[in-house]
């Protein structure tokens, strides 16, 4: 068969033959129609990402939308090694498939499926989330922020403050709130405690680094109090370490929490992808992406610019 195969590390992935794979008992081979890229997977094609076991050559890709041999349609994760997503087929577990609704198509899916994953997981099974909560989204801008804003409006969330570098990104949320955190400290100090003295449920946070350094001393001092505020750490792009005096998580019912690989099963944020992807057909959720070829791999690769999903499809 046909795939997107790294031979050389220094080289990138290339459309070539691959061996075709064979499904045991516990999988399904899957007929691939859309494969996204992701952080993880231009990671394991560089030979960066602790799961890379140094073999090659090997397929690339973590997961995409497919159909199996019965023609329904799919979401899938984690092709068998060698194999990877990125190709004609792909062998995968039956418990790493999860059916797509009519609605959500192909491409649309693959792309959704990884930083969608994040925004579901954050705020269904990390913060239990409710209707008519209030939810801040610290980095509001990337493609996991903007399906948070799309989730929690899903949600029910009575209102939704969004921060962001990006005014123009910003307004085109459609938050309720929005804060530029190109202001200064001053500045963003009083607009977050405005609206902490209003109240603030969930925080979802994609930056941490100096806008948490200030959102969360904010919280403590200026929440109402009349419940928890679930603070959940979904990114670090902002930076990976924050000073955080001791005193802030003392005086005030925050909870402070990560989601991610090691917070959740792997399981469970396959679980949460999978009703993610369905609520997304519900409630119209969208995203940007850049359309290419899969035998177009070897230039569209160096392309993708993160500010688009790369979404390969596969005829």
């Amino acid at each position: 068969m046909k795939a997107a195969v790294v031979f050389d590390l220094a080289q990138g992935p290339v459309w070539a033959d691959f061996a075709d794979p064979q499904a045991n008992e516990q999988q399904t081979l899957v007929r691939v129609r859309a494969a996204a890229i992701s952080h993880v997977v231009k990671s394991r094609a560089s030979g960066k990402h602790y799961s890379f076991d140094g073999t090659l050559p090997f397929g690339i890709g973590i997961d995409g939308a497919g159909t199996l041999p019965d023609g329904q349609r799919v979401y899938f994760a984690f092709p068998t090694a060698p194999w990877g997503s990125m190709a004609q087929y792909a062998p995968v577990a039956l418990n790493h498939c999860f059916p797509l609704p009519d609605g959500l198509d192909d491409a649309t899916a693959a792309a959704m499926a990884n930083p969608g994953m994040s925004a579901w997981a954050a705020l269904v099974k990390r913060a239990d989330f409710k209707a008519g909560e209030t939810v801040l989204i610290n980095g509001a801008t990337g493609t996991a922020g903007q399906l948070a804003v799309q989730i929690a409006r899903h949600l029910g969330a009575k209102k939704i403050i969004a921060t962001g570098r990006n005014p123009a990104a910003l307004a085109s949320l459609g938050a309720d709130v929005c804060v530029c955190l190109t202001d200064d400290d001053a500045t963003l100090s009083a607009q977050f405690a405005e609206q902490a003295s209003q109240q603030i449920d969930v925080v979802v946070d994609y930056l941490w680094g100096h806008s948490a350094e200030l959102l969360l001393p904010t919280l403590a001092k200026h929440s109402p109090g009349r419940s928890p505020i679930r603070y959940v750490q979904v990114g670090s792009l902002a930076g990976a370490d924050i000073s955080l005096n001791g005193a802030v998580l003392r005086s005030a019912p925050l909870q402070l929490m990560g989601s991610g690989i090691g917070s959740l099963p792997m399981s469970e944020l396959l679980r949460a992808t999978g009703e993610m992807l369905q609520a997304a057909a519900i409630g119209g959720f969208t995203i940007a992406t850049t359309p290419a070829k899969l035998c177009d791999v070897a230039t569209a690769w160096p392309l993708d610019d993160s500010q688009k999903r790369t979404v390969f499809l596969i005829e």
